[in-house]
């Protein structure tokens, strides 16, 4: 089945391509632009989502839900809001069908015009802060920490499976907060929050920073955001937090009454992240054999395979395969024995290989005489054989350090292709084979814009945190703070 999976070096994209269909994770639907997100595919995103939903209510927040229709009068009020998102929208107009006269099928009854029209929610600011208004009168209803799993719609002309379809899967978290630190706070404490769950689950080493002024989400004062390299060099935005400032209290009157007996507009915060995570986690990884899964987030962590000739043999094997897994299980590790007789084991390694299933271990005959276990390693490819005795501890380590190698394998990777340049002309040859740019930039979005046109490299985001070094934008001459990521992305 590997064989059946592009190169990464002859073609990047169709590898990435051929590996989601592949692997079982997901395929396109009849719908364009939209995907089928296939059993196993949606096994990681449960994984994914309930570690995040962990460290949400572990920082205080709660879950609602929220209508996936939004009033097409909510997203004109706040103008770099409707700006920003317009072009993308999907409306609903009406709200009846009927029988074509003609008998052709079924058409939009001309009679059941919706009043105003409903858009299909891109993201939920308009609809959660026109709620809000309901819930705050005084200091005593705030803070506020919602979050809300759902999907959303993105009218997407190119399309790709996880990275950008029409609609796809997120969590928007929305808060209000009485004070301007607050809220500030709450955006810097959640872009901490997908940095930990993307190095410490994902095992992707990301660089967390700020969006300059032209890359914010509409109708934020401030956007935070974490940025993941992947193989091909090229950036993957992997999670962005929000200082909205007062906007959408503005914009729906949202006010509340201070200790000071004083009505004051109340400060918010948006942050999320999406199915756009399988995406990464799929192109930091992955090899040309198939998947490779973080262990935490691999829906079968240990696969045993056995390898028999008859009905005698296989029964002894079971035996003692069935005895490991429910140890392995017994610690909270996800253990599925094939035992299946439909396929030869050959046709079973390179299946769980396919599917990136971290430790695969295998035992035949031999190895019940000799009290032995073959264990294979997905992230290395190496195998090796050990004592029965004992094997559960080990896998259980194993889990661990496969976890942590594939986290050290791409950080490593991301140190190798991080570069400094102080020319444009450096710029200009350095982006051509990839990876992050760290240059001097002068502030200005014409010259942002120069760059971006000339070359598809974007801002990827201002460090934060990083060396303050001072020094001239690559392209004006002109001062410059600090240097900021430049580099293509998805």
């Amino acid at each position: 089945m590997a064989k059946e999976v592009t190169n990464r070096a002859d073609n990047y994209s169709q590898w990435y391509n051929d590996l989601v269909v592949k692997a079982g994770l997901a395929e396109n639907s009849a719908v364009r632009g939209c995907m089928v997100i296939k059993p196993y595919g949606y096994a990681i995103w449960e994984k994914i989502q309930a570690q995040l939903d962990k460290m949400f209510k572990e920082t205080g927040h709660v879950n609602a839900y929220f209508p996936l229709f939004i009033p097409k009068s909510f997203l004109s009020k706040e103008a770099e809001h409707v700006e920003g998102f317009a072009k993308e929208c999907a409306v609903v107009t009406h709200h009846r069908l009927m029988n074509d006269p003609n008998g052709k099928g079924v058409v939009v009854d001309p009679e059941a015009k919706l009043e105003e029209e409903l858009i299909v929610r891109p993201t939920s600011e308009t609809i959660i802060w026109n709620t809000y208004k309901g819930w705050i009168q005084s200091y005593r209803d705030l803070p506020i920490l919602v979050n809300q799993w759902a999907n959303v719609v993105r009218w997407e002309m190119r399309t790709r499976l996880f990275l950008s379809t029409a609609e796809f899967l997120w969590q928007e978290g929305h808060t209000a907060h009485a004070t301007r630190e607050e809220a500030i706070e709450e955006t810097e404490k959640m872009i901490n929050v997908y940095q930990k769950f993307a190095e410490e689950f994902l095992a992707v080493p990301v660089l967390v920073g700020k969006k300059t002024a032209s890359e914010r989400f509409a109708g934020a004062e401030d956007t935070y955001c974490i940025e993941a390299m992947m193989q091909d060099g090229k950036a993957l935005q992997a999670g962005t937090s929000h200082f909205l400032g007062q906007n959408f209290a503005k914009a729906f009157e949202v006010t509340y009454l201070s200790k000071e007996g004083k009505q004051e507009f109340v400060w918010a915060s948006s942050w999320g992240v999406s199915t756009r995570l399988m995406g990464a986690l799929i192109m930091a990884h992955s090899d040309d054999n198939g998947l490779v899964l973080p262990p935490v987030l691999a829906p079968i962590q240990v696969v045993i395979v056995p390898i028999y000739k008859g009905a005698e043999e296989l029964e002894k094997i079971s035996a003692k395969a069935n005895e490991i897994k429910a140890h392995l299980a017994a610690r909270g590790i996800s253990v599925k024995y094939d035992d299946s007789d439909n396929v030869r084991s050959g046709f079973k390694f390179a299946e769980y290989e396919l599917k990136g299933v971290p430790v695969r271990l295998a035992i035949g005959p031999r190895d019940m005489q000799n009290g032995t276990v073959e264990v294979a390693r997905r992230d290395t490819l190496t195998k090796e054989m050990k004592p029965q005795e004992g094997i559960v501890e080990y896998v259980e380590s194993l889990l661990k350090e496969i976890q942590s190698t594939i986290f050290a394998k791409a950080e490593k990777f991301r140190t190798e292709n991080t570069f400094e340049v102080d020319t444009y002309e450096q710029f200009k040859e350095q982006i051509e084979k990839g990876g992050f740019i760290m240059a001097h930039w002068d502030g200005t979005p014409e010259t942002e814009e120069k760059i971006k046109e000339e070359t598809k490299a974007t801002i990827r985001c201002i460090p934060l945190g990083g060396k303050m070094e001072a020094g001239k934008c690559m392209v004006t001459g002109k001062p410059s703070a600090q240097r900021v990521v430049f580099a293509r992305s998805y």
